[in-house]
């Protein structure tokens, strides 16, 4: 059975590779079609230009508000001991498709150039009324790419009900052991209230997300102070109800039918400034020493000033595991800050080459106004460049949503999710398409 499993798994193998290589081959042609004017509606972001004045660095000062302890130890005693990633990706109860298996509406949410070497779609009715947002995978939380003995692939999704307050968030554990088979399952998004008595859902799109050591970081819409909500992977309680309620109703805890809950641990705030900058993407950089969380805001196509890109170091204190380092007052100041004439980004990342004096930043930037794909562009204090593709090299080649981004070193592989499909390519095809 098991040999017979190995000569299936290499046959879906292969046509997973020819579906995405004709996939790709037929957006390419596709992208021939684009206009002059529509290529150039891309507009060169220029070079970085680093932000030092204490003025424009404060407007990136966040500041920590831990969960009080004893509100998370209430709830572990009235929920049942918390469970681990294990056990989570023990009862996944979901399976992602093959691109072969995925209809053509969906594959063409993938990029053009560089193109997916694997991606899958989510299943239709676990994702109806959902929008998909940030993915991190365990490569982030471990040196290793592994959590515990699993490889581990999270991603956000969020729900809008129109009601003010009223939005919910998940994210989907998938365990990615078995490329060729990959179950998940999800869990809620939540915020104690009440002294630990209840909780609420998290109510905010999921546009960033990075699993850091033991400590999920994800970024939350406007509408608040609250710029990044932290959860502990090792306090994931079990919902005891199937109820679409979220928090305590008669009879147990519910998440809105979901079968766990993740608590925040953490919350970090704005500064005071008119300026404040919320971050909207973020991802891991194990380049830098201490390891860094990168961020950058979005501002619209139509926006009429720069956007921002910074960093903030990660603590190395072991009684602050996952966190960002932060003064005895809870400040966390960036440690490097630029301004970019991007617009629109979805993604971001920060990496340095072996060898290389200063890290390359990769954008992803959405189409904004317009109609079709966004651009992909590596920049840095010199200059930026755009993947290009079509017979009139076209810069919109990237996925239209430019979701995040998040490198998995171990695997050489960059992850990420635009509509229902969720894909990785190898950095090196990024840096081909951009040499």
């Amino acid at each position: 059975m098991k040999q017979r499993g190995r000569h299936r798994r290499r046959r879906q193998g292969r046509a997973l590779r020819a579906a995405l290589t004709g996939a790709a081959l037929a957006l390419t042609g596709a992208a021939t079609l684009i206009s002059a004017s529509q290529a150039t509606v891309a507009d060169d972001p220029g070079s970085l230009e680093p932000l030092t004045s204490v003025t424009e660095t404060d407007a990136l000062r966040l500041t920590e508000h831990r969960v009080p302890s004893p509100w998370l130890d209430r709830l572990s005693a009235a929920m049942g001991e918390p469970v681990g990633v294990d056990t989570v990706l023990d009862s996944a109860d979901h399976t992602l498709r093959d691109a072969a298996d995925c209809a053509t509406g969906d594959r063409e949410a993938l990029p053009v150039s560089p193109a997916a070497t694997r991606a899958y779609c989510w299943e239709d009715e676990d994702t109806e009324g959902w929008r998909p947002g940030a993915v991190t995978t365990s490569g982030d939380a471990d040196e290793d790419g592994r959590w515990g003995a699993h490889r581990v692939i999270l991603s956000a999704w969020s729900r809008d009900d129109g009601t003010p307050g009223g939005g919910l968030a998940r994210v989907s554990f998938v365990d990615a052991d078995d490329p060729d088979h990959l179950d998940y399952t999800s869990a809620l998004l939540a915020v104690p209230v009440d002294g630990g008595h209840n909780y609420r859902g998290l109510a905010s799109p999921v546009s960033g997300m990075v699993w850091y050591q033991d400590k999920l970081l994800v970024t939350t819409g406007a509408g608040g102070r609250d710029a990044l909500y932290v959860y502990d992977v090792e306090r994931i309680q079990r919902a005891t109800t199937d109820a679409d309620a979220v928090g305590r109703v008669p009879g147990g805890w519910a998440a809105d039918g979901h079968p766990y809950v993740l608590p925040a641990v953490a919350s970090y705030r704005l500064s005071g400034a008119q300026d404040a900058a919320r971050p909207a993407a973020i991802s891991l950089d194990r380049g830098t020493a201490p390891d860094s969380l990168v961020a950058s805001e979005r501002v619209p196509a139509d926006g009429d000033r720069p956007t921002r890109l910074w960093r903030y170091a990660f603590g190395t204190d072991p009684d602050r595991t996952g966190l960002p380092a932060a003064d005895s007052a809870g400040h966390v100041d960036a440690v490097e800050a630029y301004e970019t004439g991007a617009a629109e980004v979805g993604g971001v990342l920060s990496h340095r080459p072996a060898g290389a004096e200063r890290a390359d930043w990769y954008l992803g930037r959405a189409a904004g106004g317009h109609d079709g794909r966004g651009t992909l562009w590596r920049q840095d204090t010199e200059g930026a460049r755009a993947t290009e593709c079509g017979a009139d090299r076209s810069q919109r080649c990237w996925s239209g949503q430019a979701g995040s981004l998040s490198y998995w070193a171990q695997t050489g592989e960059v992850w990420s999710q635009s509509g229902r499909m969720l894909f990785a390519l190898p950095l090196t095809s990024i840096e081909d398409a951009l040499d």
